[in-house]
């Protein structure tokens, strides 16, 4: 399904009893940081999301690039379902072994003497993939995505995932649309309406996934072409509409 381009797309309604609510982190929960250990949640936002969750009887779960470790570090002491590293790891399992971690490590040290060059690039080893961001370095930008793409003829296994201000190497069979998918075959989520709300280009997959299973989705921003049927400007709307939701008392289960 080709993603589509709208000049306005309609906020989000209000989740019914009968939705399973899929979050991305940074961008949707988390305003960016300069790097990724200094961002934060605002005030009151735990315990937003922990009511909402209880709403949804545990049907809320994290679907982030992140580690699930790091989800962990920055929702504590919340430990909410979650799919850490697009959906390589998920909670209480850890990422598969794959090959071509020789070549992974080689991509790492490449990018590592390439960020001793420029200054205010990251290279961000999450284990199983590695990012390399230019937030802080938009001359850099070519330079980074000319190494990515160099090495990923070296890693059959993996493929380039593009983002805002990023490039990351990722395994070929992960995304967010399967980690949703994954998701909604178990208690609590299966046999619920997913909604799927992200801003990045790697939430592409997670929008179309929630589409077709006859959910919606959400885009945070105004990025296009997107698969997303909705949209809210920044993540303090996010945060906004998730706060809106613990009033809501719309389409409760039969």
């Amino acid at each position: 399904m080709a993603a589509t381009t709208s000049p306005r797309r309609p906020p989000p309604p209000a989740l019914n009893d009968d939705c399973a609510l899929f979050l991305d982190v940074d961008g949707t929960l988390l305003e960016f940081a300069p790097q990724p250990h200094l961002a934060g949640l605002p005030d009151g936002a735990l315990e937003t999301i922990e009511r909402l969750s209880d709403r949804l009887q545990g049907a809320l779960a994290l679907v982030s690039g992140r580690p699930l470790a790091q989800i962990d570090h920055l929702f504590a002491p919340l430990q909410l379902p979650a799919a850490g590293l697009h959906g390589q790891e998920f909670r209480g399992a850890p990422a598969a072994p794959r090959g071509g971690a020789t070549a992974l490590d080689a991509f790492k040290r490449e990018a590592l003497a390439l960020a001793e060059r420029h200054p205010g690039v990251l290279v961000e080893d999450k284990g199983g993939t590695v990012a390399l961001h230019w937030r802080n370095a938009p001359h850099s930008a070519g330079a980074l995505r000319d190494l990515a793409q160099a090495h990923a003829a070296q890693l059959p296994d993996y493929r380039l995932q593009p983002g805002d201000h990023v490039v990351e190497i990722v395994p070929a069979d992960v995304d967010k649309g399967r980690a949703l998918r994954a998701l909604l075959a178990h208690p609590p989520f299966r046999g619920r309406r997913p909604v799927f709300v992200g801003d990045d280009l790697t939430d592409e997959y997670g929008f179309a996934a929630a589409n077709e299973l006859g959910g919606w989705s959400v885009l945070v921003g105004a990025r296009e072409p997107s698969h997303a049927s909705h949209a809210l400007p920044d993540p303090r709307a996010v945060h906004a509409w998730l706060r809106a939701n613990l009033a809501s008392n719309h389409g409760k289960r039969a």
